[in-house]
């Protein structure tokens, strides 16, 4: 019942003078208990303007779900949420595929980039770690691709293969987040740590800690630095984006909460749900954008993880969006970004960002 209230209350705020919203606490007004017949908290009841009883519905009612309700009923309360979108890119795509990220799609540098021979031809990458995001959406040969795999040497970029090369680790200083440098040799990578600091690895203890951190929704591999928080059931875990942070909730049946960051300013973004609906946002004027891509038939489907995105507002979004003309898609609810991955079965839910399941590139 509590958690209902703020819901009511932005609807009495946004829709003064189109919609009455009366909020009873039944405890403190018993009698509206027995006149209005309520048998379970929360409840809420829809009437017409001649006092018309047309729906009720019992548990938590997200703000969403209340308009949508209105809409098939026949009133459309309209106003409620602002539109955006862009199904073509601001400008042309005039890179090599040969330096497109396979996994980001960003630019690869060329002491940085991973090269995996594959039977269907090369796949880029511009760091380690989206080549080890790639290993954790694979679902087969697994093996082969890592022993097909090549790295830029750092010092000159010769490519040498990923599973002999040497590896320096550091951390950016502002946001702790892993650096990693390629060598062919351990006197190469000893050169460059007496420079530079860190610390030399093989390749199977930085595979190890390239995949200890999952995302709790399709277990790809994350940066916490770059990951949502989420809290589920006590536990955190993390999302890999803002969208399968929200995912976390279908695949675990419990109610969680999200911390994000808007991606155009770093301002927190907090997101509660409650029986697979959003209770509450904050700020309330947070919005989500759903990247997409057009698929050569005309039908639509998500361009992917590095492609979503929560704001603060959606003056943010927007701003984004032009500052990043290859982005494609469109301004969606948080709620609605919810509910899509509600929507999931199960099995459609194993196979969430799985290389040749979700996306098929």
């Amino acid at each position: 019942c509590k958690q209902m209230a703020p819901v009511l209350q932005g609807l009495k705020q946004d829709f003064a003078g189109r919609l009455e919203v009366e909020f009873i606490d039944v405890w403190k007004n018993p009698a509206a208990a027995d006149k209005y017949r309520i048998r379970v908290i929360p409840t809420q009841i829809f009437f017409s303007a001649d006092g018309k009883e047309l729906f009720r519905h019992e548990g938590f009612f997200s703000r969403e779900d209340i308009l949508a309700k209105w809409r098939d009923l026949g009133v459309n309360l309209g106003g409620d949420a602002q539109t955006f979108q862009r199904w073509t890119a601001a400008k042309a795509d005039t890179r090599s595929p040969a330096d497109i990220c396979y996994m980001c799609d960003g630019d690869i540098a060329p002491n940085q980039r991973v090269t995996v021979k594959t039977p269907k031809g090369d796949v880029h990458l511009c760091s380690m770690h989206h080549y080890f995001v790639m290993i954790s959406c694979l679902t087969a040969d697994v093996e082969s691709t890592e022993a097909n795999a090549a790295i830029a040497d750092w010092a000159n970029g010769a490519m040498i293969p990923v599973q002999s090369a040497v590896y320096l680790y550091g951390f950016e200083e502002n946001t702790g987040r892993p650096t990693i440098k390629a060598f062919a040799t351990r006197q190469a990578a000893l050169a460059e740590r007496s420079v530079a600091g860190g610390s030399l690895l093989d390749y199977a203890t930085l595979r190890n800690k390239e995949l200890a951190a999952r995302c709790g929704f399709c277990d790809r591999a994350v940066y916490p630095e770059d990951a949502a928080v989420v809290i589920a059931g006590g536990v955190h875990t993390w999302g890999c984006c803002s969208h399968c942070a929200m995912g976390v909730a279908a695949r675990t049946g419990l109610d969680i909460e999200v911390h994000e960051r808007d991606r155009l300013t770093g301002e927190p973004i907090i997101v509660r749900t409650l029986q697979g609906s959003v209770v509450s946002v904050e700020p309330p004027t947070a919005v989500a954008w759903y990247g997409q891509r057009t698929k050569p038939d005309g039908t639509r489907v998500s361009a992917g993880c590095f492609h979503q995105g929560f704001f603060t507002t959606p003056e943010h979004l927007r701003q984004w969006v032009e500052a990043h003309p290859l982005e494609t898609g469109e301004m969606i609810t948080i709620q609605k970004a919810l509910a899509h991955k509600m929507a999931l079965s199960p099995q459609q839910i194993q196979k969430a960002c799985k290389i040749g399941e979700c996306a098929p590139k």
